[in-house]
């Protein structure tokens, strides 16, 4: 068994992978667009370039995104958040400060009892973010 994330954008997601491969070095596994279906997937001419499936990895892990489907606009998300663990407190703010633009910031970056650095955002997609660094010789979650 596995268990996977989705995350759609509402006709951003380009975008969000573009700042997701800026960001933290988001590799791109797979890309699929409307017009690479047989027939359009059924869009309109206006998202024929938009993404109906994407995978980016971070490490080991995967996440799969999409435009969505037109005219099914999402609600905000709400009830998870990505975490990302960054290996140093330099790594960590530059994550943390190219997420953070044109988004809204939770928590500052800072410094805290348990971290050389932690923050929470909402990036200007409306993904949730925590950013923490993990401190040197700390194993990180499984």
């Amino acid at each position: 068994m596995q268990l996977d994330t989705y995350i759609f954008y509402n006709g951003d997601c380009a975008a969000a992978l573009e700042l997701y491969q800026a960001a933290f070095g988001a590799q791109i596994a797979a890309l699929i667009r409307f017009r690479d279906a047989p027939d359009g997937g059924n869009a309109p001419p206006d998202w024929q370039d938009k993404v109906m499936h994407a995978v980016f990895q971070v490490g080991p892990n995967a996440i799969m995104v999409s435009d969505g489907r037109y005219g099914q606009p999402r609600k905000d998300y709400s009830g998870f958040t990505l975490s990302i663990a960054a290996g140093d407190a330099a790594a960590g703010e530059r994550i943390f400060t190219m997420l953070a633009e044109g988004g809204n910031v939770l928590t500052p970056w800072q410094s805290t009892f348990w971290t050389q650095g932690f923050g929470m955002l909402t990036d200007r997609f409306g993904v949730p973010w925590l950013i923490n660094v993990v401190h040197e010789g700390e194993a990180q979650a499984a």
